[in-house]
């Protein structure tokens, strides 16, 4: 992977591909929540919006671990790489708020 980070201007420097594959999961997972809008709206039973809204978690979380898994072997890397082992904490956050 070519991709840069840049931690001090907290910017991420993506490919048109990668940018392209996070829109399409993103766009997937708005579509999901406009579904259940719409299903609340027509009142629909609570199990079946439950039934999608758990759906919209696991694709939210498949899109957090693929966002961290291109961070972890990128910006955190590079960062170890460059002296900068300070970012370690970074990552321990991330993990507490992912649990």
């Amino acid at each position: 992977m070519n991709e840069k980070c840049c931690c001090k201007t907290r910017t991420k420097v993506r490919s048109d591909e990668e940018k392209r594959a996070l829109e399409i999961r993103l766009n997937k997972i708005i579509g999901q929540l406009n579904g259940i809008k719409n299903m609340v709206a027509e009142d629909r039973y609570c199990d079946d919006i439950l039934v999608q809204l758990s759906a919209v978690d696991k694709s939210v979380k498949s899109l957090s671990n693929l966002i961290l898994d291109a961070h972890m072997h990128t910006c955190l890397v590079e960062n170890i790489q460059s002296g900068n082992i300070e970012v370690v904490d970074e990552i321990v956050d991330l993990f507490k708020r992912f649990q």
